[in-house]
């Protein structure tokens, strides 16, 4: 592994003058290395921030002005919405639109989400790269693996580094990776001064995670495809939704009780919230998002576990529906 340095301050040179690094705030060698390793798999210039949300915020806040207005893909990360709600108060909005057709004129940003979480549609990139506006791209469920957005004339692409990025539930972080320089340069300006710098820990173990990126998230489409095709099978599950690559699917069932059931009866499957990583997670959506989702909405996350045993877990739990 490349070496961690947590320091927060290096000397100046033989001249009294800052080299690169000097105070953690603006940069630092390890967050530099992963950085540069994301940039190259996204193809573009990334940054690191806090957290998936240290990342939304800052890039929004970076971007617009008091009075501007975001398009948000329907059904993409409640917690996106969430923030902007935060923002109301400094003058931003935000409208929602279905990402799988053209985005609203008269806005400022388009955000699309690919795929959305927990629904799981995929954007319309084409339909978006040809608005006037800007488009940032969520591609956390997607990674590099499948889906290089800026390929696609996106402007920027984001990730909740904490899910499979970094892949193993215990790294913070987020991340966004920037088509021109300049919007780089931009946002590390804004970044360094706001504060919302990522630390090196988190950054040292998103690099461990970044080795072995495309081998887990192949594993997990291989798993999440079976045990969405069981089911589809399955009496007692009335939609399922899994766009055919990564390791996310959502699936309903009859009711919120029903789902409560389900989630709590799993031994293999761990209940609990987040995604991505090497542990099969699985949750109601519900409980976080009330009428935004139906009652009996559960996701999935499929680990690295075997599929066999990851279904019969889930079958057995079925049964408790």
């Amino acid at each position: 592994m490349e070496p961690l340095d947590r320091s927060t301050i290096w000397p100046y040179d033989e001249h009294g003058e800052p080299g690169r690094f000097y105070y953690s705030r603006y940069d630092s060698p390890t967050v530099a290395e992963a950085e540069a390793r994301l940039g190259q798999l996204d193809g573009g210039h990334a940054l690191l921030f806090p957290s998936g949300s240290g990342a939304t915020t800052a890039l929004v806040l970076a971007l617009l002005h008091p009075g501007d207005t975001i398009a948000l893909a329907e059904g993409a990360y409640y917690g996106t919405g969430v923030t902007f709600q935060a923002l109301a108060k400094w003058g931003l909005r935000y409208v929602e639109f279905d990402q799988t057709g053209t985005p609203p004129e008269g806005v400022q940003l388009l955000w699309l989400e690919a795929p959305s979480n927990p629904f799981l549609t995929m954007p319309d990139l084409e339909a978006a790269a040809a608005h006037a506006a800007p488009v940032v791209v969520d591609s956390t469920a997607a990674t590099p693996v499948y889906l290089r957005p800026l390929e696609h004339h996106a402007d920027f692409v984001l990730h909740s580094a904490t899910k499979y990025l970094a892949g193993h539930d215990d790294a913070l972080l987020g991340a966004v990776v920037c088509r021109e320089t300049a919007a780089a340069d931009e946002l590390r300006t804004f970044r360094s001064r706001t504060g919302i710098s990522a630390a090196a820990d988190p950054a040292w173990l998103l690099l461990r995670g970044l080795k072995t990126l495309e081998v887990r998230v192949r594993r997990q489409t291989a798993t999440a495809t079976a045990l969405a095709e069981h089911l589809r099978r399955h009496a007692k599950v009335q939609t399922v939704r899994y766009p055919g690559l990564g390791g996310l699917i959502s699936f309903d069932l009859a009711d919120g009780e029903a789902a409560r059931r389900v989630e709590t009866s799993t031994r293999l499957i761990v209940n609990a919230t987040s995604l991505g990583g090497v542990t099969s997670v699985m949750e109601s959506r519900h409980r976080w998002e009330g009428d935004r989702v139906p009652t009996g909405l559960l996701r999935l996350s499929a680990g690295l576990e075997d599929a066999d045993a990851l279904w019969r877990d889930l079958a057995a739990a079925l049964e408790q529906a």
